[in-house]
């Protein structure tokens, strides 16, 4: 057996022990992401949410004497009882609701109020919906015969909607319990995460933690608090003046006000509905708020929006609804954060290129 020959063979057998170590290291990291893959989503909104709490949570340890511990899980007990609270809530009023509908249409004692006239004015629909809200103010069994249809599917939809909102609350609070945890130990997750990216983008891996840790905490607060306000204070107004089930387009304006989509979209029709069942005094004054709070954004985000974080509309939107058909109600949150991350490393690789450009095209030599 010549040199050449020996040479070969034993290139041959590097190859294949090459080959062989990447099959099972790929084996591996694919079974591992199989594993992962159900808590995902949870993790990351976790590390988004611990990311924008972190500077609360500082505060709050140092006035607790700094038990950073203690700080966490209140922060935690605090999150979860907000979530819980209103979901019972808006549960045991969204059963006695329907529940008092059904008895009353029992009974024949169920009475929908006439349309206003002005209603056939709408543009495009208002001829329909004049009609049949009119059939169902006069005859509410015939309407409900001829709807038959329309009204299963849509109850469909909606008793899946509220399952999806029930699954969407059970991982949030997984997420806030992971984000405890990272709190808790907020020193020895910074650093693991700068050695993570450090690893990952060399030199700049600092500087890219800076820059992920102020995307992170602008978007939370100028998108995603902006948006939780906004819901609240809408179902707030919703609540005074007795609009059913508050609490369903309180959550629909939270979607909307994510997604960067104003939140009269929702509010809009509730408040058409609110002249039609109050006095023009109170629904003049429900409209009015609706107007405040789709206007609040504007005077809010730059109160809450860190500076220096300048992400487009567009971006938030794409990642809103991308983030929502993948993963759900929460995907609303996480999705919008992770494309926003993502563009701003991308801007900054590409200003960091054209620096470089720059400086080179200006060296004499």
């Amino acid at each position: 057996m010549d040199e050449q020959t020996e040479k070969n063979e034993i290139f041959t057998k590097q190859i294949i022990e090459i080959v062989i170590k990447i099959a099972i290291l790929g084996i591996l990291v694919i079974w591992t992401f199989q594993l992962i893959k159900p808590f995902l989503i949870p993790v990351i909104w976790g590390i988004i949410l611990a990311v924008a709490v972190e500077p609360f949570i500082a505060k709050l340890a140092k006035m607790l004497g700094g038990r950073k511990s203690l700080a966490s899980g209140f922060f935690v007990l605090v999150i979860i009882a907000a979530l819980i609270i209103p979901s019972v809530m808006l549960t045991i009023s969204s059963v006695e609701t329907i529940q008092g509908m059904t008895e009353s249409m029992e009974s024949r004692s169920l009475a929908i109020p006439p349309p206003p006239e002005t209603v056939a004015d709408w543009p495009v629909i208002g001829d329909s919906v004049y009609k049949s809200w009119k059939l169902a103010s006069t005859n509410l069994e015939g309407a409900l015969k001829q709807f038959a249809p329309q009204i299963k599917s849509a109850a469909g939809a909606l008793l899946g909607s509220v399952g999806g909102g029930l699954l969407g609350i059970f991982m949030v609070i997984i997420s806030t319990v992971i984000a405890g945890v990272f709190l808790a130990k907020s020193e020895e997750s910074s650093t693991i995460a700068e050695s993570i990216i450090t690893r990952v983008a060399g030199k700049k891996g600092m500087e890219l933690t800076s820059l992920i840790t102020a995307t992170i905490r602008g978007v939370m607060q100028g998108v995603v608090g902006v948006a939780v306000i906004q819901s609240v204070l809408a179902a707030i107004g919703m609540v005074l003046v007795g609009v059913p089930a508050a609490g369903l387009w309180a959550v629909l304006t939270l979607v909307l006000a994510v997604s960067q989509l104003p939140p009269i979209l929702v509010l809009g029709p509730v408040a058409v509905y609110v002249f039609s069942i109050t006095g023009t005094t109170t629904a003049v004054i429900f409209l009015v708020w609706v107007i405040f709070v789709t206007a609040s954004d504007s005077f809010l985000k730059p109160m809450l929006m860190g500076r220096g974080v300048d992400i487009p509309m567009l971006v938030i939107l794409l990642g809103a609804l991308g983030g929502m058909m993948l993963s759900g109600i929460m995907g609303l949150f996480t999705g919008a954060v992770v494309l926003a991350v993502m563009y701003t490393l991308f801007m900054s690789w590409i200003a960091e290129n054209e620096i470089n450009l720059k400086e080179n095209s200006e060296d004499p030599s």
